[in-house]
């Protein structure tokens, strides 16, 4: 569970749809938009029509948000892949993992070769750039995207696009994010307009 202290109720009522995105709802003209702390996750409001349990990742806004019932949402802050490495899609959680080993991809060597000191595989732990839990994105056959919402061990990357296609976050908030998302739950990523 988050902190109370880390959460920031939506105050103001949101107003109208996002046109990017009809479900989520835009924030109101008279809610301060700098009164709002972005590396804090808050509790939002959404179109009382969304279906709740489902993850958004929204690039454009460093955001993840995790849908609840009752037209709300938590809305955690992220980091996102760099442009180029970008999947946007719709895909399942089919794996879950606590303290998560990490093993670059080739691609990731190949574009990154002081990646190679761990292609045999890097157990998970405090110095593991997957950090404390991952979520693992596979697409709608069943098949391991190579995709993951993780933590992070480098908090200053959350608002940020560094990683090789992932979404990162702070390893307080992916904890939160864990506990709440069960197997088989529906992740969204949208795409890159910004």
């Amino acid at each position: 569970m988050l902190p109370r202290r880390d959460l920031l109720l939506g105050g103001a009522a949101v107003a109208a749809a996002v046109a990017a995105n009809p479900v989520f709802a835009a924030q109101t003209k008279d809610e301060d938009e700098n009164a709002i702390d972005p590396r804090k996750a808050r509790i939002i409001r959404v179109g009382r029509s969304t279906t709740p349990g489902v993850i958004h990742v929204k690039p454009d806004e460093f955001a993840l948000y995790w849908t609840m019932e009752k037209g709300r949402a938590i809305r955690y802050p992220i980091g996102v892949a760099q442009r180029h490495l970008w999947e946007p899609g719709s895909y399942v959680i089919r794996a879950k993992k606590e303290w998560p080993s990490w093993t670059p991809t080739a691609e990731m060597i190949e574009r990154n070769p002081k990646y190679a000191e761990w292609e045999d595989g890097m157990p998970g732990g405090p110095g593991n750039p997957l950090g404390a839990r991952a979520l693992y994105l596979f697409d709608q056959r069943g098949r391991d995207t190579m995709l993951r919402i993780h933590g992070t061990n480098l908090p200053h990357t959350i608002l940020t696009r560094v990683s090789n296609g992932c979404a990162r976050l702070t390893n307080g908030y992916v904890t939160d994010l864990y506990g709440r998302v069960p197997l088989g739950t529906r992740v969204h990523l949208y795409p890159m307009t910004t």
